[in-house]
């Protein structure tokens, strides 16, 4: 089938086709106030304005709760549940279709266009959600074999448990920023020479800071305390996705992480995409993820469900000389388990979630170096060097760097479904005097 057309003028490169519909929180010079938006093309349109206005007028089902339009967050919305979220968005879909049912809402109604569609570098973005919690976990198998044959060796790299449930540990939700937030470099305890036979660690700004590649996912309906999510209905738990970067200290985490994993190494920062692209915008582009060669507990078993998505995901460095370079491509298909089975196993114990929980994936790398999702592996843990241009090169990450995380589903244009992008640039770490 041929692309669907907006009548709004929209370039065919764009992430925020009329195919996607992605929602965030925005706040303008008129409304100072954070409150819902949709990104469509290079405007958001104000749902708070687009509802005060009548707007939803010819949508019976969201009156009793237009409310959730004037909230700070988009938690409200979310705990409406998938099938008022896609009415909603199928909704402003039609709205903005050229020869599409509801003329008279916008096309044709030249006083709400001119307040309800704000060209989006006139918005300022927050945080889509009030993440009560956060989770990451570990699925992208060749992130994990790679990261443990620098640790371990190649015959014990992945451990025993690795293929038979999702891998996770509890990160910390008051440090996720959305994209364009400046990431200060932390200090921490390091070691120095990690070969020498007495561990003497100091106090220091982290010497090897890293990207990780990953998405996240938020929960948008919640469970009660001792009562797991099954694998079958956790889809319906599931609001949206955004991109993801887990920034890492590796000499700090290198430090801390035995026994009980990383803390202080992941805790100062984790930078996510503005816009949540809604689960229902994703189905077209669904597919398997990596291939189990072990047969997971049945609690874990898709049934061979398409649950992973065909996202094409970048990731370019710019230095502060202003040297941009492309640093990693690859495809949110290398997870090894999906985010319904990510949920279904963090619930089995009885843990009960909340609408705004977020999980991230793990970090997404493919085979080959190109395709690796953060610099402890392209660099084979700073033993070599990324050719950057101009002639820089990097190890890991130096304060004034940018990192520009983008990720798009389709090929087609004017029927691109995209994240727009996460950013963030490192700052020096802060002078501690003791």
């Amino acid at each position: 089938m041929p692309p669907l057309k907006s009548w709004l003028s929209i370039d065919p490169q764009s992430h925020f086709s009329i195919h996607n519909i992605p929602f965030g929180i925005i706040s303008t010079a008129q409304h100072s106030s954070p409150h819902p938006a949709i990104a469509i093309g290079d405007h958001a349109l104000d749902l708070q304005v687009f509802t005060e206005q009548n707007g939803f007028a010819a949508l019976s089902i969201i009156q009793p709760h237009q409310h959730v339009f004037g909230e700070k967050t988009l938690n409200a919305f979310a705990a409406l549940g998938r099938p008022i979220h896609r009415v909603v968005r199928e909704y402003l879909q039609s709205v903005l279709l050229e020869n599409g049912p509801f003329p008279d809402v916008l096309q044709n109604n030249t006083q709400l266009q001119q307040h309800a569609l704000i060209p989006l570098h006139s918005c300022k973005m927050h945080l889509p959600m009030q993440i009560t919690d956060y989770t990451d976990f570990y699925a992208g198998l060749n992130h994990a074999y790679n990261v443990g044959v620098l640790f371990r060796g190649p015959q014990n790299a992945l451990q025993p448990n690795y293929k038979h449930l999702p891998v996770g540990y509890h990160g910390r939700a008051s440090s996720v920023v959305v994209s364009g937030t400046p990431i200060i470099r932390p200090n921490g305890q390091i070691l120095l020479n990690p070969s020498a036979e007495k561990k003497e660690p100091i106090l220091s700004a982290c010497k090897r800071l890293d990207i990780e590649l990953e998405l996240g996912c938020f929960v948008c309906k919640p469970s009660s305390l001792g009562q797991p999510i099954s694998v079958k209905d956790a889809p319906e738990h599931l609001f949206g996705l955004v991109l993801l970067n887990d920034w890492s200290a590796r000499d700090i985490q290198a430090w801390e992480y035995v026994p009980l994993g990383p803390f202080n190494s992941k805790n100062f920062g984790t930078s996510i995409s503005a816009w949540v692209v809604l689960m229902d915008a994703l189905e077209p582009f669904a597919t398997t993820g990596m291939a189990n060669d072990t047969q997971v507990l049945p609690y874990l078993d898709e049934k061979g469900r398409k649950s992973h998505f065909a996202i094409d995901l970048e990731v370019t460095l710019t230095t502060s000389q202003g040297n941009t370079s492309n640093i990693g491509k690859t495809t949110g298909k290398n997870l090894l388990f999906s985010f319904p089975q990510m949920l279904a196993h963090h619930s089995v114990g009885g843990c009960p979630f909340n609408v705004g929980d977020m999980m991230g994936s793990g970090t997404i790398s493919g085979e080959s170096k190109r395709e690796k999702g953060c610099l402890l592996e392209q660099t084979d843990g700073g033993k070599t060097e990324v050719a950057l241009q101009g002639g820089e090169t990097r190890k890991f990450l130096e304060d004034g760097d940018t990192v520009r995380i983008t990720g798009v589903c389709g090929g087609e244009a004017g029927a691109l479904v995209g994240f727009g992008e996460c950013v963030g640039r490192i700052e020096p770490a802060p002078v501690l005097k003791f």
